[in-house]
Parts: C-alpha cells; sequence; structure tokens
C-alpha cells in the first residue's frame, strides 16, 4: 500500500510538473502572440508613416514646382511689363533731347524740358526697381566685374541724384581723398547703390537741407558715408531698413514716390561686393548716415581708347535705325540727323534686313521686338550675308533681363542699350565706330 502511495505521489508531481511546464509554455507563447501583435502594429504604422512621407514629399514637390512655376510667370509678366512702359517712354526721351537744343527760343522751355526730363529719368528707375525686386525675390542679380575708380562711381550717383537735389535746393558737399582709389566692381551696379542713397536722402530731406558724402580710406578698405539733416528715421525701423519692403519705411516711400526696394538693393549689392552697410540715426527729426565699406583692388584701370579721344569732330556716319515704333524712330532719327549724321529708317525686320543688305552702313541700330523678324534673327542673317568690314551692330530694347544680353552678343550685336535709351551712350558708340 505504501508503495502504491509512493507511486501516486511519483506520478502526480510529474504531471504537475508538467502542467507548470505547459502552463510556462502557454504564458511564453501567449507573450510572443503579444510581441507578434504588437511588432505587427508597429509595422502597420511605419507603412502608414512611409505612405504619408512619400504623399508629403510628392506634395511638397508639386508646392515647389508650383512655387517655381509662379516665380517664373511673375519675372516673365514683369519683363513683359517694363518693356510696355519702356517702349513710349523712348519717343519721350528722345523728343525731350530735341527740346534740349530749342530751349533759348523760350524762356519756359528749359524748365519744361526739366519737368520732361525728369519724370522720364523717374519712370525708368521706377520699373528699373520693379525688376530689381524680381531679381532679389529670385536671387538673380549679377555683376559685371572690372577695376573702376570710386571718383568715376561717386559722379556717375551724383549725375543720377542731381536732378532731384537742385529741384530742392539743397546743398551737396562731398570730401574726397586726393589719391585714386580703385575698386573691382560693376560700374553700373555701385553708381546705382549710391545714387539710391543719394535720392533718399534728397527724399527725406527738407528744402535748402544738407546733404554730404565723405570718402575715407581705410588701409586696404575705404569707406563712404552719405549723410543728411532730414527726417530721420525711428529707431524701431533701423534694425530692418534694409528689407525688401520694410512696412514703416515703405510708408515713407509711398508718401514721397518709390517702392521701397532702394535699400534693400544697397546691401546685396554691397554685400556681392564684399562690402558692409550701416545705418546711423538718432531717430525722427535727427536726419540719417549710411556708412559702406568696399575692398579696395590693386588691379590697374585699363587705358582709355586713343581713338574716341582723339575724334573730338566726328565724322558723319551712316546709320540704319530699325524701329517699329515710329514716334520713337522719329525722334531718334530727327537727333541724328542734327548730329550731322545720315539716317535711314525701317519700320519692321524683313525690310530692315533689305536695307542693310542693299546699301553699306556704319552703324546698324536695331529694335529687338520686331514685327516679321525679330531684330535677333534680322542681325544673324546681316552678319551672314555682308562680307567685312561689317557695321557697328546696335540692339535697342525694353527687356534688360542678363538672358537677352548674352543672346544679343550670340547673334552679334556689338552693343545692347535699354530704353529709353541714353543718346550721350549711342553717341559715343557712333563716333568711335571707323566709317566705312
Amino acid at each position: 500500500m505504501a508503495a502504491l502511495n509512493a507511486s501516486h505521489d511519483r506520478e502526480v508531481k510529474l504531471l504537475r510538473e508538467t502542467i507548470n511546464q505547459l502552463l510556462i509554455m502557454a504564458k511564453m507563447q501567449v507573450q510572443e502572440k503579444d510581441k507578434s501583435d504588437a511588432f505587427g502594429l508597429l509595422i502597420m504604422q511605419l507603412r502608414e508613416a512611409n505612405q504619408n512621407l512619400v504623399l508629403a514629399t510628392f506634395g511638397a514637390q508639386d508646392m515647389q514646382a508650383s512655387a517655381e512655376a509662379t516665380t517664373v510667370r511673375q519675372t516673365e509678366f514683369l519683363a513683359m511689363l517694363a518693356h510696355e512702359l519702356r517702349n513710349p517712354l523712348q519717343p519721350l526721351a528722345m523728343a525731350n533731347d530735341l527740346l534740349a537744343k530749342k530751349v533759348d527760343l523760350d524762356p519756359h522751355l528749359a524748365y519744361v524740358h526739366g519737368v520732361i526730363g525728369r519724370q522720364v529719368a523717374h519712370m525708368a528707375r521706377l520699373i528699373d526697381d520693379l525688376l530689381d525686386a524680381s531679381r532679389v525675390s529670385s536671387g538673380k542679380i549679377t555683376l559685371q566685374l572690372a577695376p573702376i575708380l570710386l571718383s568715376d562711381i561717386v559722379a556717375g550717383a551724383m549725375e543720377v541724384g542731381q536732378a532731384s537735389i537742385s529741384q530742392r535746393q539743397q546743398v551737396l558737399r562731398v570730401s574726397m581723398p586726393k589719391e585714386p582709389l580703385v575698386i573691382e566692381g560693376d560700374l553700373v551696379r555701385l553708381t546705382q547703390v549710391f545714387a539710391n542713397l543719394l535720392i533718399n536722402a534728397s527724399k527725406f530731406t527738407h528744402e535748402f537741407g544738407h546733404i554730404n558724402i565723405v570718402v575715407r580710406r581705410l588701409d586696404e578698405l575705404v569707406e563712404i558715408s552719405v549723410s543728411d539733416d532730414g527726417a530721420g528715421i525711428a529707431l524701431d525701423i533701423q534694425p530692418f531698413i534694409f528689407d525688401l519692403f520694410t512696412q514703416g519705411f515703405r510708408s515713407l516711400e509711398r508718401a514721397q514716390g518709390g517702392l521701397g526696394i532702394g535699400l534693400s538693393l544697397v546691401r546685396i549689392i554691397t554685400h556681392l561686393h564684399g562690402g558692409t552697410v550701416d545705418v546711423l540715426s538718432a531717430g525722427i527729426g535727427f536726419g540719417s548716415q549710411f556708412v559702406l565699406q568696399l575692398p579696395l583692388s590693386s588691379l590697374v584701370l585699363p587705358s582709355p581708347d586713343i581713338d574716341m579721344v582723339r575724334e573730338t569732330h566726328p565724322l558723319p556716319r551712316r546709320i540704319l535705325l530699325i524701329e517699329d515704333n515710329a514716334d520713337a524712330a522719329e525722334m531718334l532719327a530727327l537727333l541724328l540727323t542734327q548730329d550731322g549724321h545720315y539716317v535711314d529708317v525701317r519700320n519692321d525686320g524683313p525690310s530692315g534686313l533689305r536695307a542693310a543688305l542693299d546699301a553699306p552702313y556704319d552703324v546698324i541700330v536695331c529694335d529687338i521686338g520686331l514685327p516679321g523678324m525679330d531684330g535677333f534673327q534680322v542681325i544673324s542673317s546681316a552678319r551672314a550675308a555682308l562680307a567685312a568690314p561689317l557695321p557697328c551692330f546696335v540692339a535697342t530694347s525694353g527687356y534688360s533681363q542678363l538672358g537677352e544680353f548674352d543672346r544679343a552678343s550670340e547673334v552679334g550685336f556689338d552693343h545692347y542699350l535699354v530704353k529709353p535709351i541714353n543718346i550721350d551712350a549711342l553717341s559715343k558708340i557712333i563716333t568711335a565706330t571707323v566709317p566705312r
């Protein structure tokens, strides 16, 4: 009986151990299943997150493509708008240049000539500001670097700003060192920088106020300050004064006339030249001072063109003018004729090309946007058909994008003038052309 009990106890013990092992295995299976379910849920969440990431990526790409397309359309629209606005400015500018030759006939003509000239220049600057705002937003401002005298930059800026300063009877004082200071930079853009500062100083300075330009050399840098005793700048606006379309300053710009991007261009162009610009003002009513520092260059200035220096009394040139705007063509032809040149006019591409091939010309001034054939086609065809020596080919256009300049150079234009063209610049080109 005892042996039977002992055997039963062993069986019970083995059975309990087996049950315990099964319970442990069952528990482990449950745990593994929970892990498997959790892992499966994690996999599902990861798949869903990855799917959302893919959708978000495509959405971002679509948004970027849409933004880029919008920027392209905006740039194209602004370029077309500038072209259409410049076209009517061309005959106005030419007519005003003609009027300048008659101001002695009536005492009022000089005043009328000055008004037209200032307003045409103001419109041209506004158009340039429109395009520059687009270039600033897209980061497409480029520089044409060359060694230039700082005195030439300041003189060019004074020429641009003098009309506003004279109109308000303000006093401009300039202090520069006697030594020539050379900068490696873009003459047009740096002139724009200082012209913007001068025009701003004049805008916000009362009549009979004072504007000062002071230039100092600081070792390998040059410091230029433009200061005034005008309206001054509020302290809370000064940290943002160089930002594009700063709200506080923009409202002042609107009151004075302007788009409010001039100072943003000042900072961007200065930085592109490796320089810095700062503003100093004690606040409203205490005037303002803008201080620029630019690196000096050791590069040597190119020698002047001897032929251009020698020819003080230029010989008449034979000029072909191809321009579809009849008013602009007539005004420019009158100006060139009064300078002693012989001018033929054509108003479309095909007739302009025929004229270029039928007679020898020293200079061909050709608009880009022409009916029948555009200016690029006219000049490339003329260059291919004419024998040497070729005439000087001058493009005129309301478009000022860098790509237009490059394309004009590729097809064979020697010069590119943006409307309203500067008659003095055109006269220099004509004078530099060797008569055929």
